[in-house]
C-alpha cells in the first residue's frame, strides 16, 4: 500500500475549534494530507478570533470575528456546539456530548479557560470576556454607560478598562499587587504604565482585593465599596484540561499539557498545540506556556509537518504577544526570565519607549511601546542571536539593527 493510500485513509480529530484548532486543519490541507479532518468545537458559533472581542465587538463596531475560512471546500468536517468530555486513547476515541469519535491521530487544543473570582458564582452583573457570548451580553452594559468595575490589571484587564471607557462608563480596576501587568513584567517595567489608567480617567487601585460582590456595589478588603453596574473579571486564564483527567496523557504543573519539541505529548499520536500546551525552548533553556495569539498561530504548522511525516524543524519560536491599551500600541517579544541586563530605549513617561532585555549581550526580549520598528528588528536580531552593542542600544534614536557588537 502506498503512503498516499495509507494517509487517505487516515482520520485526524482536532479537539478545540478556536485559532490553534482551526490552523492545524487548515495546514494539514495546505501541506497536502488527503485523509479526514474533522473539527469540534464546544460553541455553537463558526469558528472566530479571539482578540478583537475586547475591541471592535465589544464596542459594536463588528458584529463578529469569523476567521474567513471555507471549511466545505478544505473538506474539514466542522463540527459545532460538541464539548469533549475524555479521551481513551487504548481505543482511539474522543468522548463527546454527541458521542464518542474515532480518530487515527488527535490533536488536542482545546485552549485556556479563565480563572473564575470565587464567591462570585450566579451573582448577577459579574461577566467575564472570553467568549463571543460573553462579548455580546458586555456590549449593552458598555452603551448603557454603567459604573463598571475590573478585577484585575492584566493585560485582558486594561483592554476591557480602555474600551469601557472609550464608551465613556466610570471605570475602577482593583489589583491585588502593587501594580498592573504583575505576573507578566518586572516592576520597573510596569511601573510607568500605571499613569496610563488614571491619564485615560479610569481609577486604579492596587494592593486591593475584592471581598465580595452585592448587587450594585463591589465590597473591597478594606470594607469600601465601588459602585458597580457590572463587573468584569480578568484576573487570568487555566489551560481547559480537566477533561483529560485520567486519559494518560501527562500535564504540567499548571494543568497543561506537557509536549515535546514537535509538540506531541506523552501519549502516540496525540499532540497539543496553543493555550492548552506547553513546550521545551532551546533558546531559553526552560519549558514555555504561552497564552498568547501568535503561539496558536505558529503551532499548528509544526503539528501538521509532523503527522505527514515531514520531520519539522523543532518547535522553538520567539514569543510574540501585543496589547491597544490607553490609546498605546505595546508589543512583546521574547522572554526575559534569565536576562542579565535591562536597558531602556527613551522616557518611559513619554509616548513611545522600548525595554530591551539581554543575556550575555544577546537579546532575549524587548517590550515596545509605541515603536513597532524596535519590535521588528528586536525579534529578528532575538531570533538570530545576534551579539550587541549596549551602549550603541541605549540611543533611541539609532535603529536596534544598527547597534550591533
Amino acid at each position: 500500500m502506498s503512503e498516499q493510500t495509507t494517509q487517505s485513509q487516515r482520520s485526524v480529530v482536532v479537539a478545540g475549534a478556536g485559532m490553534a484548532g482551526v490552523q492545524t486543519a487548515v495546514a494539514l490541507r495546505e501541506q497536502g494530507f488527503t485523509g479526514t479532518v474533522t473539527l469540534i468545537g464546544a460553541e455553537p458559533h463558526q469558528p472566530y478570533d479571539r482578540p478583537p472581542l475586547s475591541k471592535a465587538v465589544l464596542l459594536g463596531k463588528a458584529e463578529g470575528s469569523a476567521f474567513d475560512v471555507d471549511f466545505e471546500s478544505l473538506g474539514i468536517d466542522l463540527r459545532l456546539g460538541r464539548e469533549v468530555l475524555g479521551v481513551r486513547v487504548a481505543d482511539r476515541e474522543l468522548d463527546t456530548e454527541a458521542g464518542p469519535v474515532p480518530y487515527d491521530v488527535l490533536v488536542l487544543a482545546t485552549g485556556a479557560e479563565p480563572i473564575r473570582l470565587p464567591g462570585v458564582e450566579g451573582v448577577p452583573g459579574v461577566h467575564l470576556l472570553r467568549t463571543l457570548d460573553d462579548a455580546e451580553r458586555l456590549r449593552p452594559v458598555l452603551a448603557r454607560q454603567h459604573d463598571i468595575v475590573v478585577v484585575g490589571a492584566g493585560w485582558i484587564g486594561a483592554e476591557f478598562a480602555t474600551a469601557a471607557r472609550e464608551a465613556g462608563c466610570a471605570v475602577t480596576v482593583v489589583e491585588a499587587a502593587d501594580r498592573p501587568l504583575a505576573g507578566a513584567l518586572p516592576a520597573e517595567v510596569a511601573a510607568p504604565m500605571a499613569a496610563w489608567y488614571a491619564d485615560s480617567g479610569a481609577v486604579l487601585r492596587t494592593n486591593t482585593r475584592v471581598a465580595g460582590v452585592e448587587p450594585g456595589a463591589v465590597i473591597l478588603d478594606d470594607g469600601s465599596r465601588v459602585p458597580a453596574g457590572a463587573v468584569v473579571v480578568g484576573i487570568g486564564a487555566r489551560p481547559a484540561t480537566a477533561w483529560l483527567a485520567g486519559s494518560g496523557i501527562e500535564l504540567g504543573a499548571h494543568g497543561e499539557v506537557v509536549a515535546d519539541d514537535r509538540l506531541r505529548t506523552s501519549v502516540p499520536d496525540v499532540y497539543a498545540v496553543g493555550d492548552c500546551a506547553s513546550f521545551p525552548s532551546g533558546r531559553y533553556g526552560e519549558r514555555l506556556l504561552v497564552h498568547h495569539w501568535d503561539n496558536a498561530l505558529q503551532g499548528p504548522r509544526t503539528v501538521a509537518a509532523d503527522i505527514l511525516g515531514q520531520t519539522p524543524a523543532v518547535y522553538d519560536p520567539v514569543p510574540y504577544f501585543w496589547s491597544e491599551q490607553f490609546g498605546r500600541f505595546v508589543q512583546y517579544a521574547g522572554h526575559h526570565a534569565a536576562a542579565d541586563t535591562t536597558l531602556w530605549r527613551g522616557d518611559p513617561s513619554g509616548p513611545a519607549w522600548s525595554v530591551c532585555w539581554l543575556r550575555d549581550d544577546r537579546l532575549v526580549a524587548l517590550l515596545a511601546v509605541g515603536r513597532p520598528r524596535d519590535l521588528a528588528q528586536g525579534r529578528r536580531l532575538i531570533e538570530a542571536g545576534t551579539p550587541m552593542n549596549t551602549e550603541l542600544m541605549t540611543d533611541p534614536a539609532r535603529a536596534l539593527k544598527a547597534a550591533t557588537a
